[in-house]
């Protein structure tokens, strides 16, 4: 595999805590953040737990479904 198609784990798993941070805040669960966002709720955990890499869409349709900007999912502090 090509090093740039490489997952970076650890900003993944930034982004991934950064979903469960707002969709706890927002008082839903994955299932309810995954109907709101169009998605499987097991995309949603695959997510938080830094499983699974993700595109720019679902970036922006997990906030939409926040209701919060897409770079704010992204900002690692």
């Amino acid at each position: 595999m090509a090093d740039n198609l490489k997952m970076d784990k650890s900003f993944i798993e930034k982004v991934g805590k950064n979903v469960k941070k707002f969709r706890e805040a927002k008082g839903l669960t994955q299932i309810e953040l995954a109907v709101d966002a169009n998605m499987a709720s097991s995309t949603i955990g695959m997510i938080e737990t830094a499983k699974n890499d993700m595109t720019i869409s679902k970036i922006n349709s997990i906030a939409n479904a926040l209701g919060i900007e897409a770079y704010m999912l992204l900002k690692i502090d």
